[in-house]
Protein backbone atom coordinates (compact mmCIF):
# COMPACT_ATOMS: atom_id res chain seq x y z
CA UNK A 1 0.00 0.00 0.00
CA UNK A 2 2.83 2.34 0.71
CA UNK A 3 4.28 1.70 -2.52
CA UNK A 4 1.16 2.33 -4.59
CA UNK A 5 0.77 5.28 -2.86
CA UNK A 6 4.16 7.10 -3.85
CA UNK A 7 3.33 5.64 -7.27
CA UNK A 8 -0.05 7.35 -7.43
CA UNK A 9 1.21 10.81 -5.51
CA UNK A 10 3.88 11.26 -8.19
CA UNK A 11 0.85 10.40 -10.90
CA UNK A 12 -1.08 13.13 -9.26
CA UNK A 13 1.88 15.68 -9.06
CA UNK A 14 2.15 15.35 -13.00
CA UNK A 15 -1.16 15.83 -14.10
CA UNK A 16 -1.51 19.03 -11.65
CA UNK A 17 1.55 20.52 -13.64
CA UNK A 18 0.57 19.33 -17.07
CA UNK A 19 2.67 16.31 -17.63
CA UNK A 20 2.20 12.97 -19.29
CA UNK A 21 2.47 11.18 -15.96
CA UNK A 22 3.10 7.59 -18.89
CA UNK A 23 5.88 9.88 -20.18
CA UNK A 24 7.55 11.28 -17.08
CA UNK A 25 7.67 7.83 -15.54
CA UNK A 26 9.45 6.56 -18.72
CA UNK A 27 12.01 9.23 -18.91
CA UNK A 28 12.72 9.58 -14.75
CA UNK A 29 12.99 5.33 -14.87
CA UNK A 30 15.67 5.80 -17.57
CA UNK A 31 17.86 8.62 -16.60
CA UNK A 32 17.77 6.76 -13.06
CA UNK A 33 19.39 3.76 -14.98
CA UNK A 34 21.64 6.03 -17.04
CA UNK A 35 23.43 6.90 -13.98
CA UNK A 36 21.80 10.60 -13.33
CA UNK A 37 23.35 12.17 -10.64
CA UNK A 38 21.97 11.54 -7.08
CA UNK A 39 23.36 15.52 -5.96
CA UNK A 40 20.93 16.63 -9.19
CA UNK A 41 17.90 14.66 -8.35
CA UNK A 42 15.63 18.05 -8.21
CA UNK A 43 15.87 17.98 -11.74
CA UNK A 44 13.65 14.84 -12.08
CA UNK A 45 10.92 15.98 -9.60
CA UNK A 46 7.71 16.48 -12.15
CA UNK A 47 7.39 20.30 -11.87
CA UNK A 48 10.89 20.88 -13.14
CA UNK A 49 10.12 18.12 -16.18
CA UNK A 50 10.48 19.31 -19.38
CA UNK A 51 9.50 17.53 -22.51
Amino acid sequence: ATNWGVIASLIETCKLNSVDPHAYLTDTVTAIVAGHKQSQINDLLPWNYAK
